[in-house]
């Protein structure tokens, strides 16, 4: 159940649920301070009272949908551990993940880096922490498994993860400059004498 639901009756979720997918579209095309909250409120079917009811600022939605999709990226890990085929390729698959997460949400993130005083938002500082405890556990099992190099920590990965998400939008002549940066990095990540660190690498 995703945060904030608890208690709530299944019509609620529901109409918060659409919510959060309509503001994270808006969000995504005019920006976090630009989209219209009438706008999103008749994108998810329901009165522009309901969307104060959930989320009374423009501020509390736009860490709803931030929170909302964090966790969906971190539950994502989990579901790579499962599901790859090395505990190497599980790291890699989420890093790619993790790529295009900042990519596609640095409008999100960006709004809710500084709070009172410079100091950063309560919700971008339980969201990293969320973020780095899932990098975290991926990364110890590829160790773990000898793939990975051990010299190696989750923090190591985010800087990298977030400069390969900010230089794969510059000019390229390389029309895969994502993916390719991305290749560099798994190759740099290998253990001395193993093979690609992930699948596609």
């Amino acid at each position: 159940m995703t945060t904030g639901t608890a208690g709530m009756r299944a019509d609620a979720r529901r109409n918060r649920q659409r919510l959060l997918a309509a503001a994270l579209a808006a969000f995504t095309e005019h920006g976090a301070d630009d989209a219209s909250l009438d706008e999103i409120a008749r994108r998810a079917g329901v009165g522009i009272g309901t969307l104060y009811r959930h989320f009374p600022t423009r501020q509390a939605l736009l860490e709803a949908v931030y929170r909302d999709q964090v966790e969906e990226l971190c539950a994502s890990a989990r579901e790579h551990s499962a599901s790859a085929a090395s505990p190497a390729e599980a790291l890699a698959d989420w890093l790619r993940a993790l790529m295009v997460f900042g990519a596609t949400k640095r409008n999100l993130t960006s709004s809710l880096m500084s709070g009172p005083e410079g100091k950063r938002s309560e919700v971008a500082v339980s969201c990293s922490a969320m973020v780095r405890d899932a990098v975290s556990e991926l990364l110890a099992d590829a160790q773990r498994s000898g793939e990975i190099r051990p010299d190696v920590d989750a923090v190591d990965l985010l800087r990298l993860s977030h400069a390969l998400s900010v230089a794969g939008e510059l000019p390229s002549t390389h029309a895969d400059q994502p993916d390719r940066l991305m290749r560099v990095l798994l190759d740099g990540l290998r253990a001395a004498g193993t093979g690609p660190a992930g699948a596609g690498a």
